[in-house]
């Protein structure tokens, strides 16, 4: 049974350009380092583009625990976990449908 979840997470706005370009190097590790991971979105909300949620689909237990140790998840909130303004917020989810 695949693992779903999003992330959600709101950064200050004199960090935005630094935590953007720590996503874009993020999923660009995902894409080429982590086949277990079936998907990794990042959107960014047009009202408030300080604002962000992450969609990931990892295919087991064992993928999710290979991404969240790599050296580029570590990278990643290193940059994103002191420009946020409360944190980051994680929800798992059921799946019950999909086309990806």
């Amino acid at each position: 049974m695949p693992i779903c979840k999003t992330a959600r997470f709101a950064v200050r706005p004199e960090a935005l350009e630094a935590c953007k370009q720590a996503i874009r190097e993020l999923v660009l590790h995902i894409k080429a380092s982590e086949p277990g991971t079936r998907l990794y979105l990042s959107l960014q909300e047009q009202a408030d583009p300080t604002r962000f949620r992450h969609v990931m689909i990892f295919d087991d237990e064992a993928a999710e625990g290979r991404h969240r140790s790599s050296d580029a998840v570590k990278k990643f909130t290193g940059v994103i976990y002191p420009a946020t303004l409360q944190g980051v917020e994680f929800t798992t989810y059921a799946q019950i449908a999909s086309n990806v």
